[in-house]
């Protein structure tokens, strides 16, 4: 029997490769002769870094760089040397949280730049960048600028930084980009479609949860259709209405324009990345999960990306969680055949959570699940 193992973390008790392993044990009490293989699993979101650094047997890196309103923070990005591959995530650098009031004026993404000069500078080859949660409006000025890109006003001068500089950029010179990003594969996780400008675009749709006030989001938005005008100049094409253009303040469209990025669902990415299709094409049975399963995880979570994914294959699709909810049957419409919450008596919140019983509770789950098997 080979089953294959790619559970979400439960946030706040188990890691994604923890909760693996506990299902692992719980496995083997039935069957001592299995194949098993644990892969990390994650969104693409907050935690892939961390799942995929203990799951690809990767190191941490950690540097300071400019945060979003420019003062010094500390970032940590993931560093997998066999493959010459950086892990990120824009929020280490640019995260909304890290911003102690919102002022989209001035919030830059040049501490991302930073993160992503450090890792072609250790030789990385392959990045791998979620770019959610983003506390900006800049259309990735800050990034590239950090890179070596230049842009000026119409006198000459440096454009400064944030959704202030968008209207003043008259010119873009990508001449002095590193060089080592000719080499650089870039693919970003990237889970919404809005284009760069207009009422569905980076400003209208995001802007006001980042400061923007209702009557600055005109002003803005046109800012940024100026900006994508002189990078559609100096690039030789227009992407701004490409799907993603608009994600994390318009990085999307920086990443797209001047870096030749691409764009990637990140259950799609994270599952590429770890290599899961060629584990469950011979598998009989695959194991998902996450902390909660309810209906939000069928509209398209990781573990519905793996049942998909599983089903390819026609394995048998088994999902644990430490918690369901009443409306959690949609996710067996969707690829999972059959789902266990693994909390095994009453208690509080706080005593579910806590590792080692969370632990001991899924490896009791699935040691009956395999049982009946």
């Amino acid at each position: 029997m080979k089953v294959v193992i790619a559970i979400d973390s439960l946030k706040g008790s188990l890691s994604s490769i923890e909760a693996g392993k506990a299902i692992r044990e719980g496995i083997l009490r039935v069957h001592k002769d299995a194949e098993i293989v644990i892969k990390p699993l994650a969104d693409g979101g907050e935690g892939t870094t961390d799942a995929l650094i203990e799951g690809l047997g990767g190191k941490r890196i950690s540097l300071n760089v400019t945060g979003p309103l420019g003062g010094q923070v500390k970032a940590n990005y993931g560093y997998i040397e066999q493959s010459k591959t950086a892990i990120m995530e824009m929020a280490q650098a640019a995260g909304i949280t890290l911003a102690n009031e919102k002022n989209p004026f001035h919030a830059t993404t040049k501490g991302v730049g930073e993160m992503i000069a450090d890792a072609v500078q250790r030789g990385c080859k392959q990045l791998i960048i979620g770019i959610g949660g983003s506390a900006t409006n800049d259309g990735g000025i800050g990034m590239l600028k950090a890179l070596g890109a230049k842009m000026t006003d119409d006198k000459g001068r440096d454009v400064g930084e944030g959704a202030d500089a968008l209207e003043k950029v008259v010119h873009i010179s990508l001449e002095n980009l590193l060089p080592e990003l000719q080499n650089l594969e870039i693919r970003v996780a990237c889970d919404v479609n809005n284009p760069l400008c207009g009422t569905n675009g980076a400003t209208y749709i995001y802007g006001p949860q980042k400061g923007v006030c209702e009557e600055q989001l005109e002003e803005i938005d046109q800012a940024m259709g100026h900006y994508a005008d002189v990078v559609a100049k100096a690039v030789g094409c227009d992407l701004r209405e490409e799907k993603g253009a608009g994600a994390a303040g318009g990085l999307g469209f920086a990443f797209l324009s001047c870096l030749g990025a691409k764009l990637v669902p990140g259950v799609e990415l994270i599952l590429d990345t770890i290599g899961l299709e060629d584990e469950v094409l011979d598998a009989d049975i695959v194991i998902t999960g996450e902390g909660c399963l309810d209906a939000q995880t069928a509209m398209g979570k990781a573990p519905i990306g793996v049942a998909k994914l599983a089903k390819k294959y026609g394995n048998k699709v088994l999902a644990f969680a430490g918690a369901v909810t009443t409306d959690a049957g949609k996710c067996n419409q969707v690829g999972i055949d059959a789902f266990f919450p693994i909390v095994r008596g009453i208690c509080t919140l706080e005593e579910a959570m806590e590792p080692e019983q969370a632990r001991k509770n899924m490896i009791d789950s699935v040691e009956q699940v395999f049982r009946l098997l």
